[in-house]
């Protein structure tokens, strides 16, 4: 596998604009994106998976009350003073280690929320005329290889745009975007037709869009040019369907498990399995949950 350095992918945009209403009135204040599952907010782990698979310019399209994502990643440097004070030098290489120095941040206000397709189109001054990630931080992927990193393979041989998919059940269809694929069963198969949001009876295929795109420059002129769609707002998927009559696009089922940290229930749950699998805390949160499932008064409470 090609190592990061080598990517010929350098920018990953993150979409960061959302009020994340499901969650108030914990995000009244604060970014949904900076809520944190076990000792990193989210956002943290979306820059991670674009640093691991070669970006070094990062592009968070924010909005109102998202000043804690800047600060996420500037220096303290008061608080590095004290740590390195008080003698706490691996909190301290933790915080020094929230972005590297070869990354660059570079933060757009969207100035009205139009949805995700607007928010893509906010970051076209940024990006250039390069091919990019896109990263939606709610959707928290745990896999061995990043999704990202494992996308940017799948665009090194087809140099196309690419959209990471997963079955969904047929129940769900109307809450993402759906794709209908040439092969079916592939793990990466060009996309025929697009929709944003069908209803179940309609929907053409349970392969859903989920949180994670590469995407040619050439999607930023769709944009521009497609207008208001479902919802009232400019929706990727609708940029992608105008592209994909210019040039072709491909799903790829990526090797990992997603979980949808923008409901109250993923987010839950990715908590407790990345607290069990956390190297200094997942055997004694493991013996709790242990305790807890034996004892008598949870036993009353199912």
């Amino acid at each position: 596998m090609r190592s990061p350095s080598q990517s010929v992918i350098r920018t990953a945009v993150f979409p960061v604009a959302g009020r994340g209403t499901r969650f108030l009135p914990a995000t009244k204040a604060s970014p949904k994106e900076m809520l944190p599952v076990v000792d990193k907010p989210l956002i943290q782990y979306a820059v991670e998976e674009a640093l691991s698979a070669g970006a070094s310019r990062l592009v968070f399209i924010t909005g109102a009350s998202k000043r804690a994502i800047e600060d996420h990643f500037d220096s303290d440097q008061e608080l590095e003073h004290m740590l390195e004070a008080q003698g706490k030098s691996d909190v301290l290489n933790q915080i020094r280690s929230v972005l590297p120095s070869y990354a660059a941040c570079i933060f757009i206000r969207q100035p009205a929320p139009l949805g995700l397709g607007h928010a893509v189109l906010c970051a076209q001054p940024a990006v250039g005329s390069e091919p990019f990630f896109v990263h939606l931080a709610d959707d928290l992927i745990r896999a061995e290889v990043g999704c990202l990193r494992q996308m940017a393979e799948v665009y090194e041989a087809k140099r196309a745009s690419i959209v990471a998919v997963e079955v969904i059940p047929r129940r769900d269809t109307d809450k993402y975007g759906i794709v209908e694929v040439e092969a079916d069963k592939s793990t990466t198969s060009r996309v025929r037709s697009i929709i944003e949001k069908p209803k179940p009876p309609s929907a053409p295929s349970t392969l859903a869009v989920v949180g994670r795109y590469v995407l040619t420059p050439a999607i930023f002129e769709h944009l521009e040019r497609i207008g208001r769609g479902s919802g009232g707002e400019i929706q990727l998927t609708d940029g992608i369907a105008s592209l994909m009559r210019e040039e072709a696009a491909y799903a790829y089922r990526f090797t990992g498990k997603r979980y949808d940290c923008g409901s109250k229930l993923g987010y839950l749950q990715a908590t407790v399995e990345y607290a069990l699998g956390h190297p200094s805390l997942g055997r004694d949160f493991r013996k709790y949950l242990q305790g807890m499932i034996r004892s008598p008064s949870m036993r009353s409470r199912r």
